[in-house]
């Protein structure tokens, strides 16, 4: 499924690149423009996908003795210098937007951001809460 979905990632940026060529100001250029736009998010988002979809783990058969608990995972020192890599970013991001733009384009960066910006912060928090 992974290398479906990075194929067809692939094909998706391909096909919005080749729409770029076609963009204009007649009706015509107005649906290459939308091939462009949504191809273009289509594809990133199957790239993104295949690129970090981790395997289904193998199904265990159901039985009668009490459940156990997962062991929990060991700490990833990648989880951490990922998490703060992308939140120094989201403050670089969001200063240059409040710098040249103001607050108010800060805002709507920073409402644009915010899952990135969660999604790092889990990745800090994981990472915490790992045992040593």
């Amino acid at each position: 499924m992974r290398w479906l979905a990075l194929v067809s990632g692939i094909a998706l940026i391909v096909v919005a690149a080749a729409a770029v060529t076609r963009v204009s100001d007649t009706r015509e250029g107005l649906i290459a423009e939308v091939i462009t736009l949504l191809g273009g998010a289509g594809g990133i988002s199957l790239l993104i996908y295949g690129l970090a979809a981790r395997p289904r783990p193998a199904t265990v058969p159901a039985s009668r003795s009490a459940p156990v608990a997962p062991p929990r995972r060991q700490r990833s020192a990648g989880d951490l210098r990922l998490g703060g890599a992308g939140i120094a970013l989201a403050l670089i991001l969001l200063g240059g937007l409040a710098l040249s733009g103001g607050l108010l384009w800060a805002a709507l960066g920073f409402a644009l951001l915010l899952p990135m910006i969660s999604g790092c912060v889990y990745l800090c928090v994981r990472y915490l809460r790992a045992n040593p």
